[in-house]
């Protein structure tokens, strides 16, 4: 062996370093705490020996006792590793594997039993309270020998019921409660350690996890969008104690404003910004796109922290740190970084001829001219050409009109305005144009003409937004930029079509967690309320949809109970269509969820007998939604009924006269 040409002395260096850096390893996951934090324990206990060993006058030791001590430093390295992961691994992982994680705790304890068995210690020059000592830990590895410890069997089974039906929507609430509490999975820095430490997983396997590491990460989503459900500002308590920058325990002062401190795990290694398109290598380390491929670019084919030698150079996207940091930037009220869009991705390709090509370069032409006249007819005309044409969009699109028609968005000119929009709009049919519109700072621009422009202009404003917000990047700027209030207004105060417009906006934006409190905050609620009931019944389909998406929300389930809207509710899922029965349904789940109150109004207002109708004829979603509420206020009304059967009894049973009580004494 390799070990056994060093000598005795370096031997018993290298198995002192390796104990104390075992000692340095805490906060194990809970799951393994008790057996990891016994292992260390007992491990530690051992430096006493080592270091009489090292310091005993007799240098020379024994070759069978060096063979055994080599035994004993591979050990170690097997227990390291183990505890490494015990304290870095992934939570999900050690509980779902447990029995595999608890088969190689026992391999090492064996491992570790064995070397120090193996060890000749009447031949060392140690104390006798030493050997006493390291009798002691032979013991305790011995009676450890195949002790299986009693496991959460709860947690257990919660977590493999969500795996086994990973791509069932309608997880249990209670369930990915429980998990994300006894996981400790309720914050930021959390899930995102989570993550890192599957990805790592992912990693180790050289770029191809398996079925159940790729469930684990869709498992760990699930949870994620949870957490996040539950709690929409999701780091704001820990902003300024969690987030210190490297070397530093401050956040950056500049002017009166206190900006919130990126968190390292945010951080590019490379470039220590703001990750925009953060992708993670075959180390499991996580960069910057346009950093690491700069890296690799220039030859290297090492990680740049690790330095390891990487096994492909073919980075994967890491979807749910960028999903966090899109999360932390909304909840520090910053504007979403970017994601630049890929270099590698195809580009559709115009086919106009060079006739079409070159009017459109007269137009755009146009549109730089100081001349009103000039810039309304080639607005109008380019709104026309890019209206039924697919080659048209993306041949206007790649001769630059995009940024001019932005330009245009604040002009004064209300035609020009209307022309510029609708452009726009028509020009974001194109999928590459999307990007490219939200790129050339169109949003701000868009929200100017959704407040200040012609019906018709906020119309159009309020179609784009909806169009752009397909993107789910985009919903995130869209709503930071300040969109929702006005196209509340709009849905207030519109024509027909400009609320239909509108609400299929905030229907899109609100899919995005951080955007139904601005939409609640905004006023939304009093308006789909008013929707609901008004004459004609026009917008009643949009009105429950964004409803039924802001009842998951703390805010928009509080501002929904606070409206009066369980009589609307009961009456839609009495006579409504199939789909409106389905959403009023499933606001009502979140308005009765730990609220007695909705309940009881609920029943007051004869909703079993829609219930059970509904249960029975609904659309699949409108069968569990009523299922759901069936059960619960079918608990409510039993606890009702034994209340009041208790009540009653202790009004019944009679009395002992205070006399009497006095004659007893």
């Amino acid at each position: 062996m390799e070990e056994e040409e060093k000598g005795g002395g370096e031997v018993v260096e290298i198995l002192i370093e390796t104990v104390n850096k075992i000692a340095s390893i805490s906060d194990y996951r809970c799951t393994v705490k008790k057996q990891y934090c016994n292992l260390a324990r007992r491990l530690k206990l051992l430096i006493p020996m080592l270091e009489e060993i090292r310091d005993s006058k007799d240098s020379i030791i024994p070759q069978q006792t060096l063979k055994a001590l080599v035994l004993l430093k591979q050990a170690l390295d097997s227990a390291k590793d183990l505890l490494i992961f015990g304290c870095e691994g992934s939570k999900i992982y050690l509980v779902l594997e447990r029995e595999q994680i608890m088969n190689k705790y026992h391999e090492v304890t064996a491992k570790l039993e064995q070397a120090l068995t193996a060890i000749s210690y009447e031949g060392l020059d140690i104390s006798d309270e030493v050997k006493e000592q390291v009798e002691l830990v032979l013991s305790q590895f011995r009676r450890a020998k195949g002790r299986v410890d009693a496991t959460d069997v709860e947690l257990y089974e919660d977590l493999l019921s969500l795996y086994n039906k990973i791509n069932d929507s309608a997880s249990d609430l209670a369930v990915l409660r429980r998990i994300s509490e006894k996981l400790q999975l309720m914050g930021i820095a959390d899930l995102t350690q989570e993550s890192l430490a599957l990805h790592e997983m992912v990693a180790a396997t050289g770029g191809d996890p398996g079925e159940s590491i790729e469930k684990m990460s869709m498992l760990l989503k699930k949870i994620k969008d949870f957490v996040q459900t539950e709690n929409p500002n999701l780091d704001a308590p820990e902003r300024e104690k969690n987030l210190p920058p490297s070397g530093s325990g401050q956040a950056i002062v500049d002017g009166s404003h206190q900006m919130p401190v990126i968190p390292d795990d945010f951080r590019c290694p490379i470039s220590l910004e703001l990750m925009k398109d953060p992708v993670i290598v075959s180390t499991g380390q996580t960069y910057e796109r346009s950093c690491i491929e700069k890296w690799l670019g220039a030859g290297h084919d090492t990680c740049p922290k690790t330095q390891q030698k990487l096994t492909s150079t073919a980075p994967t996207p890491n979807y749910i740190l960028r999903s966090l940091i899109a999360q932390w930037c909304e909840a520090n009220g910053i504007e979403p970084p970017k994601r630049p869009s890929s270099s590698g991705t195809s580009k559709t390709v115009s086919t106009c001829s060079p006739a079409e090509l070159t009017k459109i370069e007269i137009l755009l032409h146009k549109l730089t001219s100081g001349c009103l006249e000039d810039q309304r007819s080639a607005a109008g005309e380019i709104r026309l050409l890019a209206k039924h044409n697919a080659d048209n969009r993306v041949a206007i699109a790649q001769a630059g009109a995009i940024p001019l028609l932005v330009g245009l968005l604040s002009t004064p000119d209300p035609r020009i305005q209307e022309h510029a929009i609708t452009a726009l709009l028509n020009l974001s049919i194109c999928e590459d144009n999307k990007g490219s519109i939200v790129s050339a700072g169109a949003v701000p621009g868009i929200v100017h003409v959704l407040k200040k422009g012609s019906m018709e202009a906020r119309e159009n404003a309020a179609a784009t937004l909806f169009s752009l917000s397909v993107v789910d990047e985009n919903k995130v700027t869209i709503g930071f930029l300040g969109a929702i209030p006005p196209l509340v207004t709009l849905l207030s105060e519109g024509t027909q079509r400009g609320k239909k417009d509108a609400a299929t906006a905030l229907f899109n934006l609100c899919i995005y967690q951080g955007n139904k409190g601005k939409a609640v905050r905004a006023g939304v609620v009093p308006t789909l309320m008013c929707l609901l009931t008004e004459t004609g019944g026009g917008m009643v389909d949009e009105a429950l949809a964004i409803l039924a998406i802001l009842a998951s929300h703390p805010e928009g389930k509080a501002t929904i109970g606070a409206a009066e809207a369980v009589p609307v509710l009961v009456e839609v899922i009495r006579n409504g269509s199939p789909r409106n029965r389905e959403n009023a349904a499933a606001v009502l789940v979140h308005l009765c969820s730990g609220d007695q109150k909705h309940m009881a109004e609920a029943q007051e207002h004869g909703i079993m007998g829609p219930l059970v109708d509904l249960a029975q004829n609904g659309t699949d979603r409108g069968k569990r939604k009523a299922q759901q509420l069936l059960e619960r206020i079918s608990r409510f009304v039993e606890q009702q009924n034994h209340s009041q059967a208790q009540t009653e009894a202790h009004i019944q049973q009679p009395q002992p006269s205070s006399m009497a009580n006095f004659g007893d004494s």
